[in-house]
């Protein structure tokens, strides 16, 4: 059974990293049913291909809008949500969706420079934007923030450094800020995607032991797909889910129900196996 369109209708809402994979399907569910969304991140060509996707798709009186912005840059954040005000002069909603990985390895190895790029992908852009789409939110008497976890934020994810610890990170920052900005009726919620089949993830071999490993630790097997966090990230956005806050939701067929991937056989031929269970490179 299908839900009926709308509800989204005079809403304003900021995308980051809008403009693929997870946060491209954010935008286009939300000005689907009416919300007047703005995406934004680094690339503009990305941006303006996605836009006129979105485009397509937009009903109720949605719209969608774009703006080069770098989630790591203050300045750049609050021109990004200075730009989400324009179709409304109100800002009711954000999904927080820029991050990302890299630098992955063994912790002997990692490097130092690669892991604060990482975090500052996804503990400091998320933190800009609650710092700045915030106070707007408080200031339009209510709204909804969702912050984008990972399975890797609470279910061990062996080798992939400081991508865990920024998204754990942003699970807390969001049960602190439910706290913080509960009584002005503004919600905090984290969705915790598990494998969804988005350009990164495409990475992943399908002949290959990791991905078998994926699929050996999800219970309901496959992978996911954008709009599966699309329509999660819909509803905590608008009023169906007005009673809930602090919670962080898993959008991965069960995969936390066991057991992380195994990336070990991507990583040894690189490091040697001695490395792998914490050895100093020699």
């Amino acid at each position: 059974m299908s839900r009926p369109a709308g509800g989204l209708e005079g809403r304003a809402v900021l995308v980051t990293g809008g403009g693929t994979g997870i946060g491209a399907a954010c935008a286009a569910g939300l000005a689907a049913d009416g919300a007047a969304v703005t995406i934004c991140g680094r690339r503009e060509e990305v941006l303006e291909e996605a836009s006129a996707e979105i485009a397509k798709r937009a009903g109720c009186g949605g719209s969608v809008q774009y703006v080069v912005a770098d989630v790591t840059n203050e300045a750049s954040v609050a021109a990004a949500v200075a730009r989400a005000l324009e179709p409304t002069g109100r800002l009711d909603g954000c999904v927080a969706n820029a991050g990302g990985g890299g630098g992955m390895g063994p912790y002997p190895v990692l490097d130092t420079d690669e892991f604060l790029r990482v975090l500052h992908l996804n503990v400091l852009g998320t933190m800009l934007c609650v710092k700045h789409a915030g106070p707007l939110m408080v200031a339009a008497g209510g709204g909804s923030f969702v912050g984008m976890s990972s399975i890797a934020g609470h279910v061990p994810h062996p080798y992939f450094g400081a991508y865990c610890v920024g998204k754990a990170g942003i699970e807390e920052m969001m049960r602190n800020c439910a706290n913080e900005f509960g009584a002005r009726k503004v919600r905090f919620n984290a969705i915790r995607p598990g494998f969804i089949a988005t350009e990164i993830m495409a990475g992943v071999p399908r002949d290959s032991p990791t991905f078998a490993s994926y699929l050996e630790n999800t219970p309901m097997e496959g992978v996911g797909d954008p709009s599966d966090v699309a329509d999660l990230a819909r509803f905590l956005v608008g009023d169906e889910s007005r009673w809930i806050t602090g919670t962080c939701i898993n959008v991965d067929g069960g995969h936390h129900l066991r057991r992380g991937p195994d990336f070990g056989p991507f990583l040894e031929p690189a490091h040697g196996r001695g490395v792998m269970q914490g050895e100093a490179p020699s």
